[in-house]
């Protein structure tokens, strides 16, 4: 039995999931200026939304809120998309949502630090300062946290929580030709946003399967078995697997 868990006032367990090719026929109706079949288009991608919000889910904003402006997103892609280029709805609306709920998000973010974390800040500042004086030097921070009573940690996080943001485009190294940025110095080569897209339009692709086809592909590649080894266990033959497998790989790769 599936959780009911609401967004908006939306149960997402009942969240429908269009067809592609359903997809493309609301949107030719769209069109035409067919209202009915525009909001037919956006309930039937709010999961969409869903799978791309909950990559925002940590960042100190309602999850409500971030749902809403992945809707304007989605909107937009309605509005927006080309039937004329020949690509998957998804493959269009995801960076679209994607990029309204950075805007969003940059035009709203505020950095919240507790009161109790920016007391202890301005406690270990007039610490910092009376040690200064009484050592003639500036102290290190295990002088600062001994002085407290605290672990060195705490000082540590405490000062930094009230220390103004670098933007990470701010330059850190620059010899006239070339421009090192903090960006370039922290950034994920690993989890980048392309990896985490391509992740939520392979499962979009792999929804479009047939049950055979994803036993097939799970069979041969999670699996590991032959071929011949997949025959005898469906009950086809090996030429059969073949051209299945085939069949599917191309049908992944068109939609993506």
């Amino acid at each position: 039995m599936q959780l009911k868990v609401e967004i908006c006032g939306v149960n997402t367990s009942e969240l429908v999931v269009l067809k592609n090719e359903k997809t493309m026929e609301l949107l030719a109706k769209v069109r035409e200026g067919d209202m009915k079949a525009r909001d037919e288009l956006v309930c039937g991608n709010l999961r969409l939304i869903l799978s791309v919000v909950q990559r925002f889910s940590g960042r100190g904003e309602p999850m409500d809120d971030l749902f809403q402006v992945g809707c304007i997103g989605l909107m937009k892609a309605i509005d927006n998309f080309d039937l004329t280029q020949g690509v998957r709805f998804s493959t269009y609306a995801v960076p679209m949502i994607i990029g309204e709920i950075r805007r969003y998000l940059r035009d709203n973010s505020v950095i919240r630090v507790s009161r109790s974390m920016r007391d202890n800040a301005y406690r270990a500042l007039s610490i910092k300062e009376k040690l200064t004086n009484e050592l003639s030097r500036e102290p290190t921070v295990d002088e600062i946290a001994k002085e407290m009573g605290v672990k060195r940690e705490e000082v540590v996080f405490a000062l930094g929580a009230i220390a103004d943001p670098i933007s990470l485009y701010e330059p850190v190294f620059q010899d006239g030709t070339e421009t090192v940025c903090v960006m370039d110095q922290v950034k994920d080569e690993k989890n980048t946003d392309d990896s985490w897209i391509n992740h939520i339009l392979m499962k979009e692709a792999m929804d479009s399967l047939s049950e055979r086809e994803k036993r097939i592909l799970a069979l041969r590649f999670y699996d590991g078995k032959t071929q011949m080894e997949v025959a005898a266990e469906i009950g086809i033959s090996q030429a059969q697997v073949s051209r299945l497998e085939k069949g599917v790989i191309d049908k992944i790769k068109k939609n993506l």
